[in-house]
């Protein structure tokens, strides 16, 4: 603590060498996490003759039941994407039985909520209720399923909701990055179709509607997945009993996988008058039941996966070129990629891009040290650990995972996978993941700003 010339007291700020020193030396550093066997949850998991799958988890820690329904709902046109926009803002407005008033009083009744989100991927119905109101949530769902209203009034004001939300998103740098990105890797394949075009949206009236959803939201290939305060056989008899009369002659449409993505020049998109480059790169991976998973987990948190990275450490922290740096391994049905994402100033976008590549080619050719594998691991196993602390944490994570095609067997091997993984694993992944000929991707920025310095740096497509 230090004195003003006023006398006040001001705070004097110590660097981290002083912070890691006492007076007798310097500080111990705590031991790494080890993995510990955890206690795992009772479970039960069956096929329904309709072709639905339910999964029940007993986690007792309050009294709530977790509700996640997962729907494959892969599509083949951009007008079918802009129809499951509209059926996901519409699902929740009532029933052959009920007003949209009427369903959100049953649900207040409960103690409940329910929500409906869609991508490429899937349909997802999501909520949580009080333990003794999952039956009543049940029978709701089961109506919202078999039964829904798709009233004029309601798909309509749903509609024009949307197409206002789609216009002002697509006006944002970090929307433009992301489809111009799912462009450059995915083409014209529906994956690329997270955000559809807004006058096509204006396009859907409730007839469409009301057809996908007979077409489209079947329980065959469907998971729901129940976590909570319950018994898990009684939770899956009561599914079994209360979502029998959802059927369907066909099974749910499981999304195309998408073409491979292949290493090639990063494509400049022009954003007129932009003070600021979006940066996003992209290369192929491997899914959640490659034997190459954990160790490309580990060696995605080393590249630029979380705050202690290599990619933050240099281009955040040594160059100050962007506030925010990161990596993560994307999914689809039968592929996965790598992806990093940064923004930066428009002056620095060539610099920074070279920092990354610069970046990639180290960890694709020296392999990483033993310090920075065990960092990464534990941070790889505390944050799956923290993901399933929770009700809602442990049910979309079991969602997710059936959605990839893993069980919870996956889940409950995973740390151990983890534990595993040697140095010599990560560097090898490493090289044959992450080296920079793997990547292409986009710059979005002015093109009169960046344009003459990144074609300066090379292995740029000026679009």
């Amino acid at each position: 603590m230090a004195r003003t010339a006023a006398g006040r007291r001001r705070t004097v700020a110590r660097t981290a060498e002083q912070i890691a020193r006492t007076d007798i030396g310097p500080r111990p550093v705590p031991p790494l996490m080890k993995v510990r066997a955890s206690r795992v949850p009772a479970a039960e998991s069956a096929v329904l003759d309709n072709g639905l799958r339910v999964v029940a988890v007993r986690r007792p820690g309050a009294p709530l039941v977790e509700v996640r329904l997962r729907i494959p709902f892969g599509g083949r046109t951009e007008l079918r994407a802009a129809r499951a926009e509209v059926l996901a803002a519409s699902a929740m407005l009532g029933t052959a039985d009920r007003d949209r008033f009427q369903v959100d009083m049953a649900l207040a009744d409960l103690g409940a909520h329910l929500d409906t989100a869609v991508d490429p991927q899937r349909l997802l119905y999501s909520g949580s209720v009080l333990s003794n109101g999952l039956p009543d949530l049940l029978g709701l769902l089961t109506e919202l399923l078999t039964s829904p209203a798709y009233r004029r009034r309601d798909v309509l004001g749903e509609r024009d909701r949307l197409v206002e939300y789609l216009r002002l998103a697509k006006a944002q740098p970090g929307v433009v990055a992301r489809m111009a990105l799912q462009h450059r890797r995915f083409g014209d394949h529906p994956a690329a179709w997270e955000m559809p075009d807004a006058e096509l949206v204006n396009t859907v009236g409730p007839a469409a509607v009301g057809g996908l959803h007979r077409r489209s939201v079947v329980p065959d290939g469907a998971t729901l997945v129940l976590v909570g305060d319950l018994q898990p056989g009684k939770a899956v008899g009561l599914a079994a009993a209360t979502l029998a009369g959802w059927a369907a002659d066909h099974p749910a449409t499981t999304l195309a996988t998408p073409p491979p993505i292949t290493g090639g020049p990063v494509q400049l998109v022009h954003r007129n008058g932009s003070v600021q480059s979006q940066v996003r790169l992209t290369a192929p991976a491997v899914g959640r039941g490659s034997p190459d998973y954990a160790a490309l987990q580990i060696a995605n948190l080393v590249f630029g996966g979380y705050f202690s990275s290599r990619l933050v450490e240099n281009i955040r922290e040594d160059k100050g070129y962007t506030y925010s740096a990161h990596s993560a391994i994307e999914f689809w049905p039968g592929t996965a990629a790598m992806t990093v994402s940064f923004d930066c100033a428009t002056d620095a976008t060539a610099a920074a891009l070279l920092e990354t590549r610069y970046e990639l080619g180290r960890i694709a050719l020296t392999a990483p040290g033993a310090a920075e594998v065990e960092s990464a691991r534990n941070y790889a196993l505390g944050s799956l650990a923290i993901s399933l602390a929770t009700q809602a944490g442990y049910a979309s994570t079991v969602s997710a995972i059936h959605g990839a095609g893993q069980d919870l067997q996956w889940l409950r091997d995973h740390p151990a996978r983890l534990a595993a993984v040697t140095a010599d694993e990560v560097a090898a992944v490493s090289a044959k993941y992450l080296a920079p000929s793997a990547f292409t991707g986009v710059v979005v920025g002015d093109r009169g700003a960046v344009e003459a310095s990144l074609q300066r740096l090379g292995d740029v497509d000026p679009g």
